[in-house]
């Protein structure tokens, strides 16, 4: 019987080639493969923390491949990174909500794409570092489990796979502590062992998203007002892809104590400011909605559940109903902070992720 083959999306990272080695070890032909996704060959980034896909990505990975004895290629995928994910990216911050690149990149790019390819020759799978792990349900679905690691769990970036994509897709890391990755690493003498994970969205490695904006599109995004919830002008913003709901960083108003960002209005350029307790909102209202362990709901139907509203949340208790033939509310039984237009509500079940979608506004209490 053939051995099953395997494409390993490489990122020059610790995870990923030590994702590639415990797949070699367990019997399937590994292919290694780094998507070469936004960076000009000659242009040179500082990559101080070792970006995901930046240009020294593509060295470490050749390297591992070498010592891991697989073969390994670059694979262009700039046109679809530059459509799916950065144009994505300026048009959202453009519109006044915030954001996830790295969900669009996973869905678009690192599986759409690359799984296409894939299959194309002849792979059975494709397979990535991520800290998470896969498992086909008693009621036939595949789904997303969270990691056996809570502190790298990436589950919530990982909510808008596909049924097909989740059948052709191994995650073995997920099954790991970092601390054991790592340690994998060094027994096998990877030279990336004790390589730094990356914090910063790849493609603006200075974090600073306004001024990556005007590169990329020409648009200056035009100083505005700050007001507060009654309408009341009390200063002026520097244009709203500077902000996003919850910050209180960086705005520049006198006003003796801190206030914090609770809406952007593109339509009138208006950055409207609060109090902390303003931040807070029991419920959301999202589209974009994709079912994972659960088939989709009926309209008017609910489950109770644990949700995340950002990559960092910890989770919090609430029920999800079906209000629409794409839109969801859902409604937490303590309030949450800064439900944030653009980001991805992920809502989870059993340790599974049942679901999610992208969060529209938070609804007045």
């Amino acid at each position: 019987m053939a051995k099953q083959k395997v494409v390993v999306g490489m990122s020059g990272g610790v995870d990923s080639s030590v994702a590639a080695y415990l797949l070699k070890e367990a019997g399937y032909e590994v292919i290694g493969v780094t998507m070469q996704i936004w960076q000009d060959e000659s242009e040179m980034v500082l990559e101080e923390n070792g970006g995901c896909c930046g240009l020294s990505a593509v060295d470490d990975a050749r390297r591992v491949a070498g010592i891991l004895d697989i073969p390994y290629y670059v694979m262009n995928f700039k046109q679809e990174f530059k459509k799916s994910v950065m144009d994505y990216f300026t048009r959202e911050y453009l519109c006044g909500r915030t954001p996830n690149p790295c969900i669009a990149c996973n869905r678009y790019v690192k599986w759409e794409a690359l799984l296409k390819r894939s299959l194309s020759i002849g792979a059975d799978y494709i397979a990535t570092g991520h800290y998470a792990r896969i498992a086909q349900l008693a009621n036939g679905r595949y789904a997303v489990k969270n990691s056996v690691t809570a502190s790298k769990d990436q589950t919530y970036a990982l909510y808008n796979l596909t049924q097909e994509q989740l059948s052709h897709t191994l995650m073995p890391v997920g099954d790991y502590t970092k601390e054991e990755i790592r340690a994998i690493a060094e027994e096998i003498q990877l030279p990336v062992a004790k390589k730094k994970d990356s914090q910063e969205i790849c493609f603006v490695p200075d974090n600073d998203y306004a001024a990556f904006i005007q590169r990329e599109t020409g648009i200056t995004a035009p100083k505005g007002n700050f007001v507060n919830t009654k309408g009341k002008i009390i200063g002026q913003h520097e244009g709203i892809t500077h902000y996003t709901v919850g910050q209180r960083r960086g705005l520049g108003l006198p006003m003796g104590h801190r206030v914090f960002v609770l809406e952007i209005r593109p339509e009138t350029n208006e950055v409207v400011v609060g109090e902390e307790e303003e931040v807070f909102a029991h419920s959301l209202r999202a589209n974009c909605v994709n079912y994972m362990a659960i088939p989709p709901l009926e309209i008017g139907d609910s489950i109770s559940c644990i949700a995340k509203i950002r990559y960092g949340h910890k989770g919090a208790p609430c029920t999800i109903r079906r209000t629409g033939e794409d839109e969801i509310t859902c409604t937490f039984e303590q309030a949450v902070r800064a439900v944030t237009p653009g980001q991805a509500v992920v809502f989870y079940k059993d340790d599974y992720v049942a679901g999610g979608g992208i969060i529209q506004n938070a609804i007045p209490d």
